[in-house]
């Protein structure tokens, strides 16, 4: 390779991408247009593979440094930046996407807790009347805790509040993708994992209320229920979602019904891991705790609740204007 015809070939690039550099690093780089970006981006590439020539045939202990510093400049430019509106974007979604894809799928979501609802009422009444049911839904050790014993079992986190709290968030996202995949069959999984949640919910309801242990129980489940189980009817809206894609596609072809409500399903989801992440660290951390009162408990739940409404009713048009 000739250095000196390699140098002046290449310098005018090198400067190019420096005053391109010397422009985002001074103004920030949404002060450059989309070409100026694009021609950042190709400058970088083409300045590395200058670096990595200029190492191989040992052009010069000085003109590598100054590639080096170029090619560091460069990395920290573009991919700060990307960064920065992946953060912003982030941002966005949680404050007013996700709201409003909620909105934008309250039949589903509304089909998914009525079922949860109908089915824990439905088991709460039988197991009331018939001790038979209770015993075939709940497990024997459970029954025998409560009705003999008379204690709850949430007893057990304390004391390993960590790996409990791990092993729920774990356990709550797994029934959640089941219920968001139940959807590709035809929303019979879905459908089955909501009355299957809600019976659950109405026969263990039964066997504390029988045994005076109501209050103590709904008080653990409060301050976690008031996200976790609105998470489980997101999960179930975005499985039935994407039934409706599979069975009513509409005036689209199958494939594009898919695409389009497969969309929205992934943009519910997204919202309610970060609800279960919070549930289960209230779940192993504070719920089953013995020296929070209660009412406390009550408290916490009722405004958790109330917070998420308040949350999920925003609408894109009241906010103020993103400053760039």
């Amino acid at each position: 390779m000739n250095i000196q015809r390699w140098l002046a070939r290449r310098q005018p690039s090198w400067g190019e991408l420096d005053t391109l550099l010397k422009k985002a690093e001074k103004q920030g780089l949404k002060a450059l247009d989309a070409n100026e970006i694009r021609q950042l981006a190709s400058l970088y590439r083409s300045t590395a593979a200058d670096l990595a020539r200029a190492r191989t045939h040992e052009v010069g202990d000085l003109i590598v440094q100054d590639l080096q510093t170029l090619a560091t400049r460069s990395y920290t430019q573009i991919y700060q930046g990307s960064r920065r509106q992946e953060w912003q974007a982030l941002w966005l979604f949680y404050r007013w996407g996700f709201p409003a894809v909620v909105q934008q799928s309250r039949g589903y979501i509304a089909l998914a807790a009525g079922l949860f609802v109908i089915a824990g009422l439905v088991s709460w009444w039988l197991a009331w009347r018939d001790p038979a049911f209770l015993a075939l839904v709940v497990p024997a050790a459970m029954i025998e805790q409560v009705r003999d014993r008379g204690e709850l079992w949430m007893g057990s986190i304390v004391g390993i509040e960590p790996f409990a709290s791990t092993n729920i968030m774990i356990n709550n996202i797994k029934v959640s993708f089941a219920a968001v995949a139940g959807g590709m069959t035809g929303g019979l999984f879905t459908t089955y994992a909501m009355l299957l949640n809600g019976t659950l919910i109405g026969t263990i309801g039964t066997l504390v209320g029988q045994n005076n242990l109501a209050l103590p129980f709904w008080a653990f489940v409060f301050p976690h229920g008031a996200l976790e189980l609105p998470a489980i009817f997101l999960a179930g809206g975005a499985g039935f979602l994407l039934a409706r894609a599979l069975l009513f596609p509409g005036v689209y072809k199958r494939s594009e019904a898919l695409k389009l409500y497969g969309i929205q399903a992934v943009q519910l989801v997204y919202g309610i891991v970060p609800m279960l992440v919070i549930a289960g660290i209230i779940e192993g951390f504070f719920s089953p705790n013995p020296a929070v009162p209660d009412v406390l408990k009550y408290g916490v739940g009722i405004a958790l609740f109330t917070a998420l409404v308040w949350y999920l009713r925003q609408k894109p048009g009241d906010r103020l204007e993103v400053k760039r």
